[in-house]
């Protein structure tokens, strides 16, 4: 088993900390479970898809520490498959859950299901994706979704030398052609990343550093329904095919997950970039991700692919731990966020947590030192 899928202490600890007063909110545990053993309690958690690593350890990490403090679990995966998922969280409340914990395919297509639970008196906790247009949804954890587009953005000018790695300026003026990906419009994160690296990124696109050649700079535009992999890798290859059949060069791509990330590359290197982003005559583009993926892990220490946010979700599974933990035992969780996530009906009370940005020189320090992945791990490009 690998390592990130343990429960830690600190999961055990936090289950039974961070807790507010009393009080009920729209799905408030209440006095039916307070006085209920953990044991006796079912808590349904579902899951979008088991194509991504990254939610299988989600899964794993959630469903190993709830059953760590003593809960019965559910844990259901829908292929991304929105009827599927829908069906899921049926059957778990007419099955009897105590509470849900619901990362969303589509973060508007729950609104039945979730008034259901409403009736049932069924706390939500809406797990890292932002359930939409119901006021059903009582508690949200998940990262600072927009630092983690400026850190794409970041990322994306220090690769170019835009800026340095302590933030200053750097003595790169370009111009640099650069490319723009998008996540699933449905996933309400992938506006949030979109646009704190837009913000990012569009001071040195006015000044012509930077030059999105293709001049598709809308999200509409750089959209990638469901993070496909294949979807990425098809529209760079268009890209490539309408906008730098003149012989110019592409000298980044701002990708906001791994998954694409590997497909924008398997596309830069079919057309004659890299390997590597060194290489010469034709270097690979500086290219971004996110999740930490241990493929992606795997290209950066290659000198591949340039960088990758690191959210780790052992913590995140700890926090909805946490949560789920208090509305149980008939509190409301801490937020350490009250204002910005609007999901069009109501500001969801959030715990928001840090993000960290992996370059090939801090594999060791983020990732390895903490756990997250084995040296051996990193080496073979796969998780044991």
């Amino acid at each position: 088993m690998s390592s990130k899928l343990r429960m830690t202490a600190l999961g055990a600890a936090l289950a039974v900390g961070l807790v507010g007063c009393g009080g009920g909110g729209a799905g408030s545990g209440g006095s039916d479970t307070a006085d209920a053993a953990p044991e006796d309690l079912t808590i349904g958690v579902a899951m979008p898809t088991q194509t991504s690593e990254r939610w299988i350890a989600d899964g794993n990490n959630v469903k190993e520490q709830l059953e760590g403090a003593g809960y019965q679990v559910d844990l259901q995966y829908a292929n991304d498959d929105i009827p599927t998922q829908s069906q899921q969280i049926d059957q778990m409340i007419t099955e009897g859950a105590d509470l849900l914990i619901v990362a969303a395919i589509d973060g508007t297509a729950l609104s039945s299901q979730l008034q259901a639970a409403a009736d049932a008196n069924i706390p939500v906790i809406s797990y890292d994706r932002l359930i939409r247009d119901t006021e059903n949804v009582d508690f949200y954890v998940s990262f600072d979704n927009y630092k983690v587009g400026v850190a794409q953005g970041t990322a994306l000018l220090t690769g170019l030398g835009v800026l340095n790695p302590d933030g200053s300026q750097g003595t790169a003026t370009g111009p640099f052609n650069v490319e723009l990906f998008a996540g699933s419009l449905d996933d309400n994160n992938a506006h949030f990343f979109f646009q704190g690296a837009m913000d990012t990124l569009q001071p040195h696109i006015d000044s012509g550093v930077l030059v999105v050649k293709s001049g598709q700079t809308d999200i509409e535009q750089a959209a990638t329904l469901r993070w496909q992999q294949e979807t990425a890798q098809k529209r760079m290859e268009d890209l490539l095919t309408s906008s730098y059949n003149d012989g110019s060069k592409v000298n980044g791509v701002l990708s906001p997950y791994d998954g694409l990330s590997r497909g924008i590359i398997t596309a830069l290197q079919n057309a004659g970039y890299g390997p590597t982003i060194d290489a010469q005559p034709n270097p690979m583009p500086i290219v971004t991700g996110q999740d930490a993926e241990i493929a992606s892990v795997k290209l950066i220490a290659d000198g591949v692919q340039d960088s990758t946010v690191f959210k780790d979700t052992r913590l995140l599974a700890e926090q909805a731990v946490t949560a789920a933990t208090a509305y149980l035992e008939g509190n409301e969780p801490e937020a350490n966020d009250t204002e910005t996530y609007d999901n069009g009906v109501k500001v969801v009370p959030s715990y928001l947590l840090p993000v960290e940005t992996v370059y090939a020189e801090n594999i060791q320090s983020a990732l390895v030192d903490t756990g997250y992945w084995t040296a051996d791990e990193v080496a073979k490009g796969q998780s044991d």
